[in-house]
């Protein structure tokens, strides 16, 4: 395939990504069948299968594509200037801000996993946890280095970090009083805050 061919094709692909995001919102996933999909997005069947497997197949990618672009943002920001402060707040922020401007592949992706194929929802889960591996070496780094406290794990911090932010899709709105960037200042203050080796102990 020549970059043109690539550039031309490319819309058909996004067009069944869209439908199929928005039928499966509407509808559910189980509920939407593979027709209804094709003759939303006013393509073939024989089109659809030319760039996804299966049902499942479109499902997985409404929510890697996120998952990759947020993995793309976190190694440039890891691997860019600043201290080990500056560039963990960046990586917090950056995951709030970047779930809750894409919140709805999310939500649809978190609402179905269970129905998807045990092979898709093993690569899945193998996805997610390059993704919070590579957020765990930046508070490892920093408390190996004593800028951050090592009183909690930091296998801890992420999960716990990571637990609210996969709650986002419960209680944010867009048009809500604070937008997904200042959510995301206020969620990597947070985890600042709980690193910060000056703080006491909580005593039984």
């Amino acid at each position: 395939m020549t970059k043109g061919d690539h550039v031309k094709d490319e819309p058909v692909r996004q067009r069944l990504l869209a439908e199929a995001t928005r039928l499966f919102a509407e509808r559910g996933f189980e509920s939407t069948s593979v027709q209804e999909i094709v003759v939303a997005a006013g393509v073939t069947k024989g089109a659809m299968y030319h760039y996804f497997d299966s049902k499942d197949d479109l499902l997985h990618e409404i929510y890697a594509r996120v998952l990759r672009m947020q993995m793309d943002r976190l190694t440039q920001i890891a691997d860019g200037p600043g201290t080990i402060e500056q560039r963990l707040h960046r990586a917090a922020a950056d995951v709030v801000e970047t779930t809750a401007a894409n919140l709805d592949d999310s939500k649809i992706f978190f609402r179905s996993i269970h129905l998807l194929a045990p092979e898709t929802q093993k690569t899945v889960r193998a996805e997610r946890r390059r993704y919070h591996e590579r957020f765990r070496g930046l508070v490892a780094e920093g408390q190996r280095t004593g800028v951050f406290s090592d009183r909690v794990p930091a296998e801890l911090v992420v999960d716990f970090f990571f637990g609210s932010v996969h709650h986002l899709g419960s209680w944010f709105h867009a048009d809500g009083p604070l937008t997904g960037a200042q959510v995301g200042k206020h969620f990597a203050d947070l985890l600042l805050t709980s690193l910060d080796p000056g703080a006491g102990h909580v005593h039984e």
